[in-house]
C-alpha cells in the first residue's frame, strides 16, 4: 500500500527537475538559477500535472536562507560588520525609502490606498539574501571590500524588515486595514497594538538588542568550546552535525525568543563561529546543504509563479520590474558614488541590489492578511521577483560591459593625479610596489614585472607554506589572491600580489603566464584550477604546472587538461606514513 510522502515527493521532484533544467540552462549558457526557477513553475499550481506541496517547499528553502546566511557569518567579523557601517546603514535607509516612494507611486496610479503603497513599496525595497549571496559567492567576492559592503547592507535592510514586519499590524487601523490578525509567524508579530506605536518599537529594539548582546557575552564563549570539544572526538560525522545543529539552532531560538528573522540569527551564529580556528572546516562540511537548499529556495520561488499573469497585468508588472531593476539600482548606485568609492563598486553593489526575494513575500502575504494590500498587489510583487531574479545575471554582464567606458569617462574629467612615488624594490618576487598590490574595486590590476618567476595561485594553508619556502629560498614569485585579509597580510610580509580570482582572464594575465616559469595551483578547486590550467597552457605551453588535488579522479582531471604534476593530499600523507614506519623498523639503523 503507496504512503503518502508529500515531503520526499516535494524533494525529489524539486532536485530533480532543477538538475535537469538546470543543466539545460547552462548547456545554451544561461545561469543554472533560471533553470530551478523554471522547475519551480512546472510543479507549481499554476501549470498541469504534478504539484509540489508549496507549504513544504518554503520551509525547505527557509531551510536554504538559513544555511547561506550561515555560511557569509563564517567568512565576516564583527570587525568587518561595523568596518561597512557609515555606508551600508545610511545607503541602505535611503536606497529603502527611495525604492518605497516609487512602490508607493506606483500603487497611487493603480487607486490604491496609502497603506497599500506603503506596503508595496516596502516589498520592493528589500533584496533576496539567496540570491545576492550566490552572486557573490560566484564571483568570489564575499571577503571583498565589495562583497562586505554589499552583505552590511543586506543585514540593514533585513533589520529593517524585521521592524515592518513588527509596526505594520500596530498600523494596520490607521493606514486603512484590520487592527488584528491570525498569523503563524514569531512572537515578534503579535505584539499587541495597545503598546503604542513607540512602545512596539522600543521593546522590538530592546529585543534585537539582547540577542547581540547574548550572542556576544555567551555565545562567543560556548560556540567555539562545542566545536573544540566535538573535534576533540575524532568525529567527522559528529563534527558536521554539530555545525548544523548550531546553525538550525541559533537561527530558531533567535526567531522565537527575541523575534529577530531566521536569517539574521544564522547570520550571528556563523560570525561568532568564524572566531575559531575551525571555521574554515565548519565553511567546507555545511558547504553540500547549502547548495541543495539554496537551489530548492529557488524552486519554491518558481512555484509561486503564475505565468498567465503576464498576460493579465502586462504594463503593471512592466512598472513594477522597472522599479526594482532601475530604480533600486540607480538609487544604489548614486548612494555608494556620493559616498566616494570607485564606480565598480557602485555597479556592483547596485546589480546585486537589483531584486527582490523571501522577504519581499512575507511583507506581500502579511499585507494581504491586514487587508492592506490587495491581491494584485502581491500578483505584481510574485512577478517583479521572478522577473527580477531571472535578469539579475544579465545585470552581471551589462555591468562589466559598462565599467571600462564609465571608467573612461570619469577619467576624462577628473583632475590630473599626482603621481606617487614608488619605493625602493628588495628582493626579487617580494615587491610590493603600488601597481603590484591593486583592488579589484580600482579595475583589471596591472601587468607585473616579474619574469622567469613562479605563480602562486592561492594562499589558503596549503598556499601559504609553498609561497614561505619560495621566500626562504629566494625564489621570485607573485601570489594571486582575491582575499582581502590575505592580501594585506602579503602586502606587509612585502610579497607581491595580484588581487582578484585566477579564473579571470585580466587577473591571470596580469599575472604575466608568458614570462613565467612555474605555475604552483594551491587552490582546493579542482574545477577552477583545470580552467587555469588551460589558460596557463594556451598562455606559455612551455610552463611547469603544479596541482592539488583530493581524488583519483581530481588527479585524472588535471594532468588531462596539462598539469605536469598533481599532489595527491592522502598520498603524500599515507607515502610519509610509510616512510616513518619503514625509517623506524626494529633493527634499522639510526
Amino acid at each position: 500500500m503507496p504512503h503518502d510522502t508529500p515531503l520526499i515527493a516535494t524533494i525529489v521532484a524539486g532536485l530533480g527537475l532543477a538538475f535537469v533544467f538546470g543543466a539545460l540552462a547552462n548547456r545554451f549558457r544561461i545561469p543554472p538559477l533560471v533553470g530551478y526557477l523554471v522547475a519551480g513553475v512546472l510543479v507549481g499550481p499554476n501549470t498541469p500535472g504534478f504539484v509540489a506541496d508549496a507549504g513544504l517547499a518554503n520551509e525547505l528553502a527557509e531551510i536554504g536562507v538559513i544555511l547561506l546566511m550561515f555560511g557569509v557569518g563564517l567568512h565576516f567579523s564583527l570587525k568587518d560588520l561595523l568596518s561597512v557601517r557609515a555606508i551600508a546603514v545610511p545607503g541602505a535607509i535611503v536606497q529603502i525609502g527611495f525604492a518605497t516612494a516609487l512602490g508607493a507611486g506606483l500603487a497611487w496610479m493603480l487607486g490604491w490606498s496609502m497603506g497599500a503603497g506603503l506596503v508595496f513599496g516596502l516589498a520592493l525595497s528589500v533584496a533576496s539574501t539567496v540570491v545576492l549571496l550566490r552572486a557573490l559567492q560566484e564571483r568570489r567576492m564575499i571577503e571583498t571590500e565589495r562583497g562586505r559592503i554589499a552583505v552590511g547592507w543586506l543585514i540593514v535592510e533585513d533589520l529593517a524588515m524585521v521592524l515592518a514586519l513588527v509596526l505594520l499590524p500596530a498600523l494596520a487601523g490607521v493606514l486603512g486595514g484590520q487592527e488584528q490578525v491570525d498569523t503563524h509567524a514569531s512572537g515578534l508579530l503579535s505584539l499587541p497594538a495597545s503598546y503604542g506605536i513607540w512602545g512596539v518599537v522600543g521593546i522590538t529594539l530592546a529585543k534585537v538588542a539582547a540577542f547581540v548582546v547574548v550572542m556576544l557575552v555567551v555565545g562567543r564563549r560556548v560556540i567555539p568550546w562545542i566545536l573544540h570539544y566535538v573535534a576533540h572526538t575524532g568525529s567527522r560525522e559528529l563534527f558536521r552535525l554539530a555545525v548544523l545543529a548550531i546553525a538550525l539552532g541559533v537561527a530558531f531560538g533567535a526567531a522565537k525568543l527575541f523575534g529577530v528573522s531566521l536569517a539574521l540569527g544564522a547570520f550571528f551564529a556563523g560570525m561568532i563561529m568564524s572566531e575559531s580556528e575551525l571555521s574554515h572546516r565548519a565553511a567546507e562540511e555545511s558547504l553540500p546543504l547549502r547548495d541543495a537548499f539554496s537551489v530548492l529556495f529557488f524552486v519554491s520561488v518558481g512555484m509561486l509563479f503564475d505565468p498567465f499573469s503576464l498576460i493579465s497585468n502586462g504594463w503593471p508588472i512592466l512598472a513594477t520590474l522597472a522599479i526594482i531593476v532601475i530604480g533600486k539600482s540607480l538609487a544604489a548606485f548614486l548612494i555608494v558614488v556620493a559616498f566616494g568609492y570607485p564606480l565598480a563598486t557602485a555597479l556592483m553593489i547596485s546589480a546585486s541590489l537589483a531584486q527582490i526575494g523571501e522577504f519581499s513575500f512575507i511583507l506581500a502575504e502579511l499585507g494581504v492578511g491586514l487587508k492592506l494590500l490587495p491581491e494584485q498587489g502581491r500578483d505584481l510583487i510574485l512577478a517583479g521577483a521572478i522577473l527580477s531574479i531571472v535578469l539579475n545575471p544579465l545585470m552581471f554582464l551589462a555591468i562589466d560591459w559598462m565599467k571600462p567606458w564609465l571608467e573612461r569617462r570619469a577619467a576624462r574629467t577628473a583632475p590630473p593625479a599626482e603621481a606617487k612615488p614608488v619605493g625602493p624594490a628588495t628582493e626579487p618576487g617580494h615587491v610590493a610596489s603600488v601597481a603590484a598590490t591593486t583592488k579589484a574595486e580600482d579595475g583589471p590590476p596591472p601587468r607585473t614585472t616579474l619574469t622567469d618567476h613562479a605563480i602562486l595561485i592561492g594562499y589558503g594553508r596549503v598556499g601559504s607554506l609553498v609561497g614561505a619556502s619560495l621566500k626562504e629560498a629566494a625564489l621570485p614569485f607573485l601570489v594571486v589572491e582575491d582575499a582581502d585579509k590575505t592580501l594585506a597580510r602579503l602586502k606587509a610580509d612585502g610579497i607581491e600580489t595580484v588581487s582578484g580570482n585566477a579564473a579571470n582572464a585580466e587577473v591571470f594575465a596580469a599575472a604575466n603566464p608568458e614570462g613565467a616559469k612555474r605555475l604552483i595551483l594551491a587552490i582546493p578547486n579542482a574545477f577552477e584550477a583545470g580552467q587555469i590550467v588551460l589558460r596557463a597552457r594556451a598562455a606559455n605551453p612551455g610552463i611547469n604546472v603544479i596541482a592539488r588535488a583530493h581524488s583519483d579522479a581530481e588527479v585524472e582531471h588535471l594532468k588531462g587538461l596539462g598539469a605536469d604534476t598533481v599532489i595527491m593530499g592522502e598520498r603524500e600523507i599515507a607515502r610519509g606514513i610509510v616512510e616513518e614506519v619503514l625509517g623506524h623498523k626494529p633493527g634499522a639503523a639510526a
